[in-house]
């Protein structure tokens, strides 16, 4: 049974208004005025707030304006009520970031819409969604539903990519985004001497190629490959853009998916500009170790000393060093297969933090 929180001061549209709630079968609890609300607000923290705008003591604005501050209360849906009908009323509640607003007297069926669609936007944006195809498929479907979008694609299946396999290429249209449901992908760019350096790698639960979607050319600029047998799923760039665009809600929920890379990338750029070699090469292991691609065994994957240099932004023989001085002082080991070992977190954090 849903909960529903009335804040009003007229006696008559308080219990009149309660009444058919409670006939549709909600749990409601009721205010007089609005100090009283924001206690109720806090100890009944209901599903859906509706609230009187014009009271003494302490308005609807203000009402709203306290709970908005408190993480307790501020994911409540929260619904206008005024017997006014000027614009500014709606635009000023509106703009403080209510989600709807009725007009008294309203009727019956607009109050249930009202609070329905209040309720279904709140259920799918609290909902989590896990990084898998699946909870990709059911972030799609449920966002879908919620848009009233009738054109994205149906549900997303698994291409198959083996050891080496390009999964796009830099210069080619930029057609999708992609999201690696099992095995590792590596992502490099060429230089003006045609020289390869590595920009990413990752690892099941990733998604690459967001940002050359997004990027003027609309091509990709670099080039994601397979490192081992990999299964990856492909949203198209037509339904990324109606994720990204269509609705607020749903692109900051979809942006919440899709954006740690993003802030990963930020982050990396910023440690090349600034941070010594030796400092980006700890911060790398640390981050292969983290995402599971380095271990504390010889069970990691195979890691080129080319591609480990270009993920660390210096020469291949720079990288080499590093590693044998990483290696004399015991932080790593180094393993079968061009594998990289980790000996010595706790040191290697060290020389993340300080250099």
């Amino acid at each position: 049974m849903k909960k529903v929180l009335l804040i009003e001061d007229n006696l008559d549209v308080r219990e009149m208004t309660a009444e058919i709630l409670e006939l549709e079968n909600y749990e409601v609890t009721t205010a007089e005025n609005g100090k009283i609300g924001i206690e109720k607000a806090k100890s009944f923290v209901p599903d859906v707030i509706l609230c009187d705008i014009m009271m003494p003591e302490v308005d609807g604005y203000e009402v709203f304006r306290e709970l908005s501050e408190d993480h307790v209360t501020a994911s409540i849906p929260f619904i206008f009520l005024t017997a006014k009908s000027e614009k500014s009323d709606f635009r000023k509640g509106m703009t403080m970031g209510a989600d709807d607003y009725l007009t008294k007297p309203f009727e019956a069926e607009e109050l249930f819409d009202a609070i329905e669609a209040r309720l279904k936007k709140s259920s799918f944006l609290r909902k989590e969604f896990s990084r898998s195809v699946q909870g990709i498929n059911e972030f799609i479907q449920e966002a879908s539903k919620y848009q009233e979008l009738k054109d994205l694609s149906e549900d997303r299946e698994l291409n198959q990519y083996k050891a080496k396999d390009e999964i796009f290429l830099e210069g080619s249209f930029a057609y999708s985004l992609y999201f690696i449901h099992s095995g590792e992908v590596k992502t490099y760019k060429h230089n003006e001497n045609g020289k390869e350096y590595v920009t990413g790698m990752f690892k099941a639960g990733d998604f690459i190629g967001q940002l050359c979607i997004l990027g003027n050319s609309g091509l990709y600029t670099e080039t994601a490959v397979a490192l081992g047998n990999c299964e990856v799923c492909c949203i198209p760039k037509k339904d990324f853009t109606q994720l990204l665009f269509n609705n607020k809600e749903v692109s900051n929920k979809f942006i919440g998916m899709i954006s740690n890379n993003v802030l990963h990338m930020q982050e990396q750029l910023m440690g090349m500009a600034f941070d010594s070699v030796r400092k980006r090469a700890a911060t790398a292991l640390l981050e292969l170790y983290d995402k599971g691609l380095v271990k504390d065994d010889d069970l990691g994957i195979s890691i080129s000393r080319e591609d480990f240099a270009g993920l660390i932004g210096t020469a291949t023989e720079t990288a080499i060093r590093v590693l044998s001085s990483f290696k004399d002082k015991g932080l790593i080991q180094l393993g079968t297969s061009r594998r990289i070992i980790l000996s010595d977190k706790k040191q290697l954090q060290q020389v993340a933090d300080f250099g």
